[in-house]
């Protein structure tokens, strides 16, 4: 996707009549040269890709990551900034004659970017914030990331039946989490996709919960929230089980919680709207009494990050499009009772959608 992506890019900078771009969000960045560093933070970066509309592409970081960088980004010619990055660009900016560059203004750093703009003002450089321009060509992923995609969810989906089966009464929240984020490691995942949540109980009724020290009793609902990346993509899932014989209400509200999301990936196809496919979901729920308690949106893309563009959502008007990867999650949640969360994830298609997940054992309870 690289190659591809690159010339995209170029396109589109040409359209904006930039000479360049400067890419420092970790997941443009990764996307566009394949270098896979993190970032500690968005004071601390570990590189940042200059990408002038004619020319090869640059790799800008510090001695600390060179090698990662030539080897995981040969496509780019890999610079070291010694004297810090604004030395380097004030170098490459008269080098390379560029006069109008762009910048991710929804991810630079209000200090960072005055810093710039002064640099550049003083080249007689004119600097412009851009935002979402890569972010709109990863939307639709190609089959070499939907193939990594599926190995992500089909990964999570192998750990999750392992830890399910070792799942007892009188285990903790954070035991089986760091259980299962141990087994990500062990199988070969670069690292959980986001924080791992398991909430049984009363616990559940929190859409984010943390794990905690609580002990799970048997027959109440544990919500089971977790994804992992491998080769760089992410996957998200998640079940909601109960280890022993589940109350009736339980039962009532897993299996009314699947149909809603059934009737989501019915109405999932390019051409529709979040929004629309949002509301179908949402009406099952509504017309069983629990409307107030479905508070979030239906889903979310996925890809190299976990949560991106496009949405399930009542806020998102959107058509979607072939290619795209989203969750279908409708969830109903009662505080003091718990909470019931079911999630999969799927590619849009013309005509309908496909299932990334194969095993819905427990999907109905």
């Amino acid at each position: 996707m690289t190659i591809a992506a690159l010339a995209t890019l170029k396109t589109r900078l040409q359209r904006r009549k930039l000479d360049a771009i400067l890419i420092s969000q970790p997941h443009n960045r990764r996307f566009l040269s394949g270098f896979s560093p993190l970032d500690h933070g968005i004071e601390e970066s570990s590189g940042v890709l200059l990408i002038p509309r004619k020319g090869r592409p640059l790799l800008l970081t510090d001695s600390r990551f060179e090698l990662a960088a030539r080897q995981e980004a040969p496509d780019f010619e890999v610079l070291l900034y010694r004297k810090g990055l604004l030395a380097l660009l004030k170098e490459l900016f008269t080098t390379l004659k560029i006069k109008k560059c762009g910048f991710e203004g929804h991810y630079t750093l209000h200090s960072s970017a005055e810093k710039l703009l002064k640099m550049a003002t003083g080249l007689g450089v004119e600097l412009l914030p851009v935002t979402n321009l890569v972010e709109k060509i990863r939307l639709c992923k190609d089959q070499v990331e939907l193939a990594k995609i599926e190995r992500a969810v089909l990964l999570n989906e192998e750990i999750f039946q392992e830890v399910y089966g070792q799942l007892r009464p009188g285990m903790t929240e954070i035991e089986v989490a760091l259980q299962i984020e141990n087994t990500m490691r062990m199988r070969g995942a670069e690292r959980p996709s986001f924080e791992t949540i398991v909430a049984a109980g009363p616990n559940g009724a929190l859409p984010h919960a943390v794990p905690s020290s609580r002990t799970i009793k048997e027959g109440e609902p544990i919500v089971i929230d977790m994804g992992l990346i491998l080769e760089g993509y992410c996957s998200d899932m998640t079940r909601t089980v109960a280890r022993g014989t589940p109350a009736p209400k339980t039962r009532e509200i897993i299996r009314l919680v699947r149909q809603a999301q059934l009737a989501g990936m019915a109405a999932l196809q390019a051409g529709v709207t979040g929004k629309q496919v949002d509301a179908q979901a949402r009406a099952v729920i509504k017309g069983a009494g629990y409307g107030d308690k479905f508070g979030h949106g239906l889903g979310h893309g996925v890809g190299l990050a976990v949560h991106e563009a496009p949405g399930l959502s009542p806020r998102y008007t959107k058509k979607l499009q072939a290619g795209m990867v989203v969750t279908v999650e409708p969830g109903i949640y009662i505080e003091g009772w718990g909470g019931v969360r079911l999630e999969n994830m799927v590619v849009v298609e013309e005509g309908g959608c496909r299932l990334l997940n194969r095993d819905t054992t427990f999907l109905d309870l």
